[in-house]
């Protein structure tokens, strides 16, 4: 099923959510266990300064990220759209315009990084003792950047172009060689930090040219040729303005890692950091990962259909997705309120380490419930092409709400409990605001008449 693009128009939704989702949540839990897992290796194998300093690297990977995943992301939802409207010469050039623009800015973010990384490192809170962990790892990270943006573009457009599978595939292949290099770099060859960076790209470097490989073969909807390597202002506009919402939430995301380090430093100081970025974070990452990976299952069914006009597909898979995600990110809430001790002990023996992050899971967890149904809105609006209504659901929870939060509590309140709380406030609010969105969105659906001529499976 996963083979014909065209079956997303006529087989069973369910069915189909199971079939995409399905690869692609394995793929985000594998990558998202992954983190967990080389976090504990740096924190067990290096020190619990170590995760530290990998914790203040984070606003630099969310803002790789805000690239990638405008390019990524934007680049598959207008290959699915297009691929609904039949439309396979522009499907074509959009792969050949996410390999041109992720080359471009892969270069331009790794040359900027690696010119003024020590100034944007201390401006995103690293102190003399935590520089060095957080320098050596993002070095490594900086000079393969180019490598991670063409693996992660163009394994979304693999995705939507009808192959979950092997998207998924290349994720767990990623995942397989990261597990295997990082122990070893880190505890036999005893490179540290650097081992774990170097394990990450030489596992992205691996998969990139498999999937170059791929879209080789001319047997496939989409493939290489020549003329699709010229920029298209048409199909950049079109990939820039859908990817903008995913670039917005990684943006935002490194503006509010930056806040909260900055906060956590000043009133719980390193280890504070490290609980956050290390461990908290890392744990979480987990569970909204499982969310992503609905979401990118929803994404070419709800892309196709809306562009082949079979709009109560979309009011469906849309619905499927919401309960599924809803059920998720509540499983997150229970263990972190329950069991948090044995969670955070996975990343260290450091007790002062393990008690911050105790705190810390329990007050961030604490609107998860539905975090989930707000992902999916966001996603939801960016899947249809609804580019605009997709950006101020994915900076309305981080920037209009978080930040003004991070800048007024902790500095009236200066506990780190106080920083920690701005998340499940803005979570609450925003999915309030997504809610609003998506219902008024749902009454012109209501109002649309399928397309009479397309045969389809319910």
């Amino acid at each position: 099923m996963a083979n014909n693009p065209k079956e997303l128009g006529t087989e069973n939704v369910r069915q189909l959510l199971i079939s995409y989702s399905g690869p692609a949540i394995a793929a985000m839990m594998a990558s998202a266990l992954y983190n967990v897992i080389d976090r504990a290796f740096i924190g067990q194998g290096v020190s619990a300064l170590a995760i530290s300093g990998l914790a203040i690297t984070m606003p630099v990977m969310n803002l790789s990220a805000a690239f990638g995943a405008m390019i990524g992301a934007g680049g598959a939802t207008l290959t699915s759209i297009k691929l609904g409207q039949q439309d396979i010469n522009s499907a074509q050039k959009v792969l050949g315009n996410v390999f041109l623009l992720n080359v471009v800015l892969g270069i331009i973010f790794m040359a900027l990084g690696l010119l003024f990384l020590d100034e944007i490192l201390f401006f995103f809170g690293a102190s003399e003792n935590t520089i060095s962990y957080a320098k050596d790892f993002m070095q490594v990270i900086l000079i393969g950047n180019v490598i991670t943006h063409l693996y992660l573009g163009l394994n979304s457009v693999m995705r939507a172009s009808g192959h979950p599978t092997k998207a998924m595939r290349m994720t767990f292949l990623t995942v397989l060689i990261n597990l295997v290099l990082a122990p070893l770099f880190i505890f036999v060859l005893g490179l540290g930090i650097r081992g774990a960076a170097s394990a990450t790209i030489i596992a992205q470097t691996v998969a990139f040219v498999i999937i170059m490989k791929h879209f080789s073969n001319k047997a496939n909807i989409l493939y290489w040729r020549r003329d699709i390597f010229t920029f298209d202002k048409r199909i950049i506009k079109g990939i820039i303005s859908i990817g903008m919402a995913p670039f917005m939430l990684n943006a935002c995301a490194c503006l509010v890692v930056i806040l909260i380090n900055r906060a956590l430093k000043e009133y719980g100081g390193d280890l504070a950091v490290g609980a956050y970025g290390g461990v908290v974070n890392s744990v979480l990452m987990v569970f909204a990962m499982i969310v992503m990976g609905l979401n990118q299952g929803m994404q070419p069914i709800a892309g196709y259909n809306f562009g082949a006009q079979i709009y109560s597909r979309v009011r469906k898979v849309l619905k499927l997705t919401v309960f599924a995600a809803t059920a998720v990110t509540s499983f997150a809430f229970i263990v972190s309120e329950t069991i948090p001790y044995y969670v955070a002990r996975l990343f260290t023996t450091d007790e002062e380490l393990i008690e911050v992050s105790i705190r810390g899971l329990r007050i961030c967890a604490a609107a998860f419930p539905i975090v989930g149904f707000q992902m999916v809105a966001s996603n939801f609006f960016q899947s249809i092409g609804k580019a605009s209504k997709a950006v101020v659901l994915s900076s309305t929870r981080q920037l209009l709400l978080l930040v003004p939060l991070l800048l007024i509590l902790p500095a009236h309140f200066k506990t780190v409990e106080s920083v920690l709380a701005c998340m499940p406030i803005s979570d609450a609010l925003s999915s309030i605001i997504a809610f609003v969105l998506l219902k008024l969105e749902m009454r012109k659906f209501s109002r649309l008449k399928d397309n009479p001529i397309i045969e389809r499976e319910d």
